[in-house]
């Protein structure tokens, strides 16, 4: 039996500005990824986004991303490996006041952005991330790209860790995710997105843009809440999932 974990980033709207339909999204995913108000959200949408998730039974994870609202936390910085494990250790604390206060329990812990992307290939970083989330709490699973550095340091400090695969992004044949700065990051086409993710969960393997095929291990997929047809996306993949068989379930459940 094959069983999966679905996980969205959510909980990005700030201020005035609203992004995503987390509630609706919340009806397909298993596990949600709360952003921490770094490279998005804010404290009342941390709130709100923690009350629904604990309402749909769905697992609870932070999201800390670089300090870059303008650019989203996806543009690169240049920082330390104490930069990175301070700013972590900080934004699961600010999340975790707020699933406390509202009765729930944290789950996982999944960088955002270029953080998640340097974390993946730099092993100071990764080990930071992977310590702050250790000493914040050992229970925490650690999300991070499948076979990468970041798996690697949680693995190593003894952190249960999740490997992740992505259902609309493309890849290299190293396994990295092709970088957003490249016009072929992102897969357009539906029926395109959905092969790859049932084979990555099925056979363990995607076909990277150079035609070369990468064994990959997929414990957790991830959607984004914030495209324009997220929703719609949620539930075919789960449709694809269990038509091929897969169940989804939270980490700790499965």
């Amino acid at each position: 039996m094959k069983v999966v974990d679905l996980n969205c980033d959510m909980g990005e709207s700030f201020g005035a500005y609203r992004l995503g339909n987390d509630q609706a999204i919340l009806q397909h995913v298993s596990s949600a990824n709360i952003a921490c108000g770094f490279h998005a959200g804010d404290p009342s949408t941390m709130r709100k986004t923690v009350k629904l998730a604990i309402e749909s039974r769905v697992a609870i994870g932070a999201h800390p991303g670089l300090a870059d609202l303008v650019g989203f936390g996806r543009r690169n910085m240049d920082i330390s490996a104490q930069d990175a494990y301070e700013l972590v250790v900080y934004q699961i604390g600010a999340l975790q006041a707020f699933v406390q206060a509202e009765g729930g329990v944290m789950q996982h812990v999944k960088p955002h952005g270029a953080l998640y992307n340097m974390a993946a290939t730099r092993p100071a970083l990764a080990e930071a991330i992977a310590e702050a989330v250790y000493r914040v709490n050992p229970e925490l699973v650690l999300f991070g790209l499948a076979g990468s550095e970041l798996t690697r340091a949680g693995e190593k400090i003894g952190l249960c860790t999740a490997h992740e695969v992505f259902a609309d992004r493309t890849y290299q044949a190293d396994g990295t995710l092709t970088p957003r700065t490249q016009p072929d990051a992102l897969i357009a086409d539906e029926a395109e997105s959905l092969a790859q993710v049932v084979r990555m969960v099925t056979e363990g393997k995607v076909q990277s843009l150079q035609g070369v095929d990468v064994p990959i291990r997929a414990d957790t997929i991830c959607i984004h809440g914030d495209g324009a047809h997220a929703l719609a996306f949620a539930e075919s993949i789960r449709q694809a999932l269990q038509a091929a068989g897969v169940f989804i379930r939270c980490i700790r459940s499965s």
